[in-house]
């Protein structure tokens, strides 16, 4: 490849994964065109993108945009393929984890894509990690409810004495009215 076409690839790949912050790195040996095929179309699906990147410009790329992959990185050796577009990562790994491990599609990926890693907000995060994050909505419904909790409680709490009588005037009431009937 000449030096030429090494810059406009390189400025290629630095212009696609300019926005980009989180993204799954997968390890793609002796997938056949089916299987690509097949991962490729389901992940489209759900709009996120898979590229097949040649290490040495991934590194280059990555390290210039500030994303966690530095030559000594084992994320980038061998077939690699990055995931990325989903709204956070923990959606981006959901995804993936749904379609490598899905119940048809098992056979077709065992031992041909295996998940190297994910990057997260330009960090390196392991794979089990990123999957238990929280989606952005899970994240702001969590911050909801914490900030909610303690109103929550204090309403209950100034409540709760004016129910408790509000209960034991009504007991007394039926209780007049017993004998009565």
């Amino acid at each position: 490849m000449s030096k030429v076409v090494k810059a406009l690839e390189i400025e290629t790949l630095r212009k696609e994964f300019s926005s980009v912050r989180d993204l799954v790195v997968l390890d793609v040996e002796r997938l056949d065109c089916l299987g690509n095929g097949s991962l490729r179309t389901s992940m489209r699906k759900k709009k996120i993108n898979l590229r097949m990147l040649k290490n040495s410009f991934a590194r280059k790329v990555f390290g210039d945009l500030g994303i966690a992959a530095g030559s000594d990185s084992a994320y980038f050796s061998g077939m690699t393929m990055v995931a990325y577009g989903a709204s956070s990562i923990s959606e981006l790994c959901r995804e993936l984890e749904g379609e490598l491990l899905g119940a048809k599609t098992k056979a077709l990926y065992k031992d041909k894509v295996k998940v190297r890693g994910a990057i997260a907000d330009g960090q390196s995060v392991a794979f089990a990690v990123a999957l238990k994050m929280p989606t952005r909505l899970e994240a702001i419904s969590n911050v909801a409810g914490m900030v909610l909790a303690p109103a929550a409680r204090l309403a209950q709490l100034i409540t709760s004495p004016g129910a408790t009588v509000a209960g034991q005037i009504k007991q007394v009431g039926e209780k007049a009215e017993a004998p009565a009937a």
